[in-house]
């Protein structure tokens, strides 16, 4: 028998062994609002109450501040499943979320005029 991937969640031969919708409780909506930019940071608190495997994963990836998408990612999970797991840890305190910092202003109109000239100089 093939050795797994990484841990009890992935299997060479069998793919995923739990179906994201059962990793997640069969909720769809995380009680924390979270968006994939979204910072996540472990707070050094244990978290309250029993919670599964895939949730001390994600505590374990929240060491340093680490964004919901890198998240999702290191676990092979959807966004959606991932945002649900991460807001059971937030309301039990094991981990603080915040949005991300704006770099400015997003449609800096003379930058992207300027790209524009750019463009049509090379045309």
């Amino acid at each position: 028998m093939p050795a797994p991937k990484e841990g009890p969640l992935l299997d060479d031969a069998a793919g995923r062994l739990i179906r994201p919708y059962t990793v997640s409780g069969g909720r769809t909506r995380p009680t924390t609002a979270l968006d994939l930019l979204s910072l996540v940071m472990a707070t050094g608190s244990a978290p309250q109450g029993h919670l599964g495997p895939e949730h001390s994963l994600a505590l374990g990836l929240c060491r340093g501040p680490t964004s919901v998408a890198e998240i999702s990612a290191h676990l092979r999970l959807p966004a959606v499943v991932t945002k649900v797991l991460l807001s059971d840890l937030v309301d039990c305190g094991a981990v603080t979320a915040r949005a991300p910092r704006p770099h400015g202003t997003p449609t800096d109109r003379s930058l992207l005029e300027a790209v524009l000239d750019g463009l049509r100089r090379r045309l």
